[in-house]
């Protein structure tokens, strides 16, 4: 719930509107799991809160750490058994949380692990929600920012990720600035044009990794319906309407987009555009046949991007060596799994 609809709750109960503030903040500064623990709070109260509703929660279900770079990958259960990941990352700015959106994921880019399987659901904000206070909790780590790129589309559960992000926004909960949230997307263009229409803070991430229709279209579904020209209008949009700069993934396949050719097909494309190029060596997926480009290529495709006045960065890996990348700890456990609709694929 948000802040104002606890507020008016409250108020048809005869409770002051300074509760719910009380209550808003025992659940998302102190994450309690218990309306009982609200010490400042009536035993009738607590009890008329207990009768009608619960406090999400969700289990971690297996915890990685890598030994290179201290990169924590978790991988939860909620409760209806389903299982989605989120992966704690290190930076000189402070430590990030990827979360994701949705179990599962309808898009089908071809060199996806959380693609493969389908959909299954979209999660709700308040799982969303969870997975950063499960992790700070955890850890005893500060979140500092949010990166909506884990497994799911956010803008395929746009409603559920605006009401998350009201919520982490709130003053009197998390308050965390949306300055320090970035949000990927593989293109859907109606949910970004909504998107700028909101004027939201936020960093906007796409997913692009072929500057043609034709290539693209055959490695990201989502093109067929939304081709490249539309997309790029879109983010144009996007920038023209709240100043925040776009930032284009590109992720670098073997023998698939990772020539000086489409190097200089990609410069052509955005030339112009107040952006940023976020290279990814891909991570392979054993359910598919893509491998990432070799080191000397990457750092070639940069320099050509480059040279033609484009800004661009390769990704510094984190958590290589406990499968970091969204989708591959959540898909290894369905396929250990025997019986049952734990997890499901």
């Amino acid at each position: 719930m948000s802040l104002q609809e606890l507020e008016d709750w409250l108020r048809e109960r005869g409770e002051p509107k300074f509760r719910a503030g009380q209550i808003f903040r025992w659940l998302h500064k102190k994450n309690v799991a218990s309306f009982l623990e609200m010490t400042d709070q009536s035993a009738a109260l607590r009890g008329v809160l207990v009768e009608n509703f619960y406090i999400n929660s969700i289990k971690i279900k297996k915890k990685l750490v890598s030994k290179v770079d201290g990169t924590v990958k978790y991988l939860y259960e909620l409760s209806d058994g389903s299982c989605i990941e989120s992966v704690f990352m290190s930076y000189r700015h402070g430590d990030s949380l990827c979360i994701s959106t949705q179990v599962g994921c309808r898009m089908g880019c071809k060199f996806c692990a959380s693609t493969l399987g389908g959909l299954v659901r979209g999660l709700t904000p308040a799982e969303m929600l969870d997975q950063i206070y499960t992790a700070r909790k955890d850890s005893g780590r500060k979140v500092a920012g949010v990166v909506l790129m884990g497994i799911g589309e956010p803008l395929d559960n746009l409603d559920n990720v605006l009401r998350f992000l009201e919520i982490l926004s709130c003053p009197d909960g998390r308050h965390m600035s949306l300055r320090h949230v970035s949000l990927s997307t593989c293109g859907v263009v109606d949910k970004i044009d909504a998107l700028a229409r909101l004027r939201l803070p936020l960093t906007l991430s796409v997913s692009l990794h072929a500057a043609d229709d034709e290539r693209r279209s055959a490695l990201m579904p989502v093109n067929r319906k939304w081709p490249i020209a539309e997309l790029m209008r879109a983010c144009r949009n996007y920038f023209d309407a709240t100043g925040r700069r776009v930032s284009y993934e590109y992720a670098l396949v073997d023998g698939e987009n990772d020539a000086d050719a489409d190097a200089l097909r990609l410069a052509r494309l955005i030339r112009g555009q107040n952006c940023h190029v976020n290279l990814i060596p891909v991570n392979a997926v054993d359910e598919t046949p893509y491998r990432r480009s070799g080191a000397e290529r990457i750092l070639r495709f940069r320099q050509v991007l480059e040279e033609q006045g484009v800004i661009a960065t390769v990704r510094r890996e984190l958590g290589a060596d406990i499968a970091a990348a969204c989708g591959q700890l959540r898909l290894a456990q369905a396929s250990s799994a025997t019986g049952g609709a734990q997890c499901p694929p």
